[in-house]
């Protein structure tokens, strides 16, 4: 049975959140006198001399739209790192309790936990790369407390069964934090509308990829309201400044022009696919979710090297887990892979 309360850590559960002026105050007022400002302005042209709503209102009701879930359950962060890293200091006691990653997987969920002294399992993907169920149930004992799945994942592009993250939503008691990233470029659903059916479900999404605002660093964390409670009850006053919530509310009312994009992103997904297998230095190109694909070639190093003196930089993924051989290669504007692809025509075994 999951409880919540049952895996937070003791001193969060006695926490006092730090209140800011614009947490005591609810409304608006003429003169603002609370926060120590500049009360005469900033030497720019729009004015940032108020410190910005720290739960960002506005952005979730506009999210809230685009998403269909509840703005009180959503939690805006620096990137999705700082989700992560919020949730190890909300349910892992340094050196005691542990996690589970399912390598290769994306690298700052094993970053955050050495950081925060988190204990780290591993069960790793199958050959396939999907969960090996039978590998993480062996690795869960009384001090697991999270179990990071990213779908579609990062570096192999794939996104993960949906049954399967299900069988591990109903048979394991911790936070299950499914990172979706990438999800805009996939044929499959966002688990986003399980959240009512999952208490224990957290999910992190992301504007920095379909979205274009990889600058901005802005992640989402989408959970029940007494996880997002959580989050707001950890994170530091004013983590998302004035300047990135104007923007993102500017883009988050360009809904069709992503979706272009990402129709766009899918078709060159599809293109570059189908030239890649035709060179003698690929061996394979694996299914892709997302927007990049995982390349088995010839001699990942070599060619990494080649494209760099070319001014063409792609990710060698050759050391990690069942990526031997591989480079990660983003899909880039229409001109940008027909560049890469001459490139690659020139390079021989």
């Amino acid at each position: 049975m999951f409880d919540l309360n049952s895996l937070l850590r003791d001193n969060i559960k006695r926490l006092t959140p730090y209140s800011s002026a614009r947490d005591e105050y609810k409304g608006e007022a003429s003169v603002y006198l609370d926060a120590n400002e500049n009360s005469f302005g900033s030497p720019l042209p729009v004015s940032y001399h108020r410190y910005p709503d720290p739960l960002q209102w506005k952005v979730k009701y506009r999210l809230a739209d685009i998403k269909g879930v509840p703005p009180q359950n959503i939690f805006l962060g620096n990137g999705s790192d700082e989700a992560i890293d919020i949730l190890y200091r909300a349910f892992c006691r340094p050196g005691i309790d542990n996690v589970i990653l399912c390598p290769p997987t994306y690298g700052m969920y094993e970053v955050s936990a050495n950081i925060n002294d988190a204990i780290i399992r591993k069960a790793s993907l199958t050959e396939d790369f999907q969960l090996d169920l039978e590998a993480i149930e062996a690795a869960i004992d009384e001090n697991t407390k999270m179990i990071f799945i990213c779908s579609p994942n990062n570096p192999t592009a794939n996104a993960i069964d949906k049954e399967s993250i299900e069988m591990v939503l109903n048979n394991f008691d911790g936070i299950v934090v499914v990172d979706e990233a990438y999800i805009n470029f996939s044929k499959h659903k966002s688990l986003i509308q399980e959240l009512t059916e999952y208490p224990n479900l957290v999910i992190l999404q992301t504007l920095s990829k379909a979205w274009g605002l990889a600058a901005l660093r802005m992640g989402m964390a989408f959970a029940s309201e007494d996880i997002i409670n959580i989050f707001n009850k950890i994170k530091p006053p004013y983590n998302i400044n004035q300047a990135s919530q104007e923007l993102a509310l500017e883009a988050l009312n360009n809904v069709e022009q992503v979706n272009a994009w990402i129709k766009e992103t899918v078709e060159e997904r599809n293109r570059l696919t189908g030239e890649l297998a035709k060179l003698a230095i690929v061996e394979k190109v694996y299914p892709s979710d997302a927007n990049f694909l995982l390349v088995k070639t010839t001699d990942a190093k070599g060619i990494y090297g080649s494209l760099v003196e070319k001014g063409i930089i792609v990710r060698d993924r050759s050391k990690v887990e069942l990526c031997a051989g591989c480079l990660r290669i983003t899909i880039g504007t229409p001109d940008e892979n027909v560049t890469l692809l001459q490139a690659l025509q020139n390079i021989t075994r």
